[in-house]
Formats: structure tokens, C-alpha cells, sequence
């Protein structure tokens, strides 16, 4: 990838999250462009997870000492509590339509809006 490949890439960016859809269409695409950045996102997380967590393991193997069992612990920390974290985003990219509901942002901006303009001096 060259140097202008990556500046055009970042403006790309950078654009992207200015943008304010004009139509129907243009809102679906950008939200679902959203949707696919935060799964990417997870998986990206959960590869991360494995790969740095299986490198722990097979350093504490090796540094074992004769007899020692593994299942101790402070072998299992950091996969415990960064497993906590991966859990937590998780849910976050897949679970908040469940808990929410479909159109709970748009209800939310609706019912402040009605509030604020029930609250003008007016």
C-alpha cells in the first residue's frame, strides 16, 4: 500500500464519520457499513485474545518446574479477566437490539426532542 493509498484511506475515514445520509438508502448502507465495523471489530479482539493468551500458556509451561502443575491460579488471570472484557464487547456488538429493541436510539432522540420542545419559554 503506498503513502497515498493510506492518506486517501484516512480521509476515506475521516470522511465516512462526517457523513450525514441524504436518503433512506444512504442511512441503511451507512448503518450497516457501522454494524460491520464493530463485528470486524470483535473478531479482531477475539484473535487477539487467543493468540496473546495461547503465548502465555506455552510460557508458563515452560517455566514450569518439575511437578508443578499448571492449574494454578495466577496461570489463568489474564485469560479470566481480559475473557471478562471480551465478553462485555460481545455483547455490546451483538447483543443490543435484544436487550433495546430495534428502534430504541430513534424512540430515545424522539422523546428528548418532544421533551425540549415541551420545555421552550415559548
Amino acid at each position: 500500500m503506498s503513502l497515498q493509498d493510506r492518506i486517501n484511506s484516512r480521509m476515506d475515514k475521516e470522511a465516512f464519520k462526517n457523513f450525514i445520509p441524504s436518503n433512506a438508502e444512504e442511512a441503511r448502507y451507512y448503518e450497516a457499513v457501522k454494524r460491520v465495523k464493530k463485528i470486524k471489530g470483535f473478531y479482531t479482539h477475539a484473535v487477539v485474545y487467543l493468540v496473546i493468551n495461547i503465548m502465555i500458556v506455552i510460557i508458563n509451561i515452560q517455566n514450569l518446574k518439575d511437578g508443578e502443575s499448571y492449574f494454578q491460579a495466577h496461570n489463568f488471570f489474564t485469560a479470566f479477566f481480559w475473557g471478562l472484557g471480551l465478553l462485555a464487547h460481545g455483547l455490546s456488538v451483538f447483543l443490543p437490539d435484544f436487550i433495546m429493541g430495534k428502534n430504541w436510539e430513534e424512540r430515545k432522540i424522539k422523546e428528548f426532542m418532544e421533551k425540549e420542545k415541551a420545555n421552550k419559554w415559548e
